[in-house]
């Protein structure tokens, strides 16, 4: 897995929160690094992120950034893994959509 970089220019350092704005609310939210990069988000280091300033009239929003993890925890991955396997059982298990009238839900057999 590669490092995201801080996208702020000449910047080496590595991101660990993203930078959103939302124009109509004419707010900037800066959290958590997201899982992938985004179109019109930017990736910013631990100094450019507690750095930022906006336009007069505008406001900041700072949700938590953990500045020690740049990547998914374990317990994340784990939660994650649990959710995949849930949604799993729930496609398997799930209620059965009868078909049209006068077709069987007998499989082909192989001949």
């Amino acid at each position: 897995m590669s490092v995201r970089r801080c996208t702020r220019a000449a910047c080496p350092a590595a991101a660990v929160a993203t930078l959103t704005y939302v124009y109509a609310d004419q707010t900037a939210v800066i959290g958590p690094l997201a899982t992938a990069a985004e179109p019109h988000t930017y990736d910013l280091c631990v100094d450019h992120a507690a750095r930022l300033s906006v336009p007069q009239g505008w406001n900041v929003i700072r949700l938590a950034i953990d500045s020690g993890t740049a990547e998914p925890s374990r317990d994340d991955l784990l939660a994650l893994a649990d959710a995949v396997r849930e949604a799993g059982r729930d496609v398997r298990s799930g209620p059965q959509q009868p078909g049209p009238p006068g077709l069987s839900s007998v499989p082909p057999r192989d001949h």
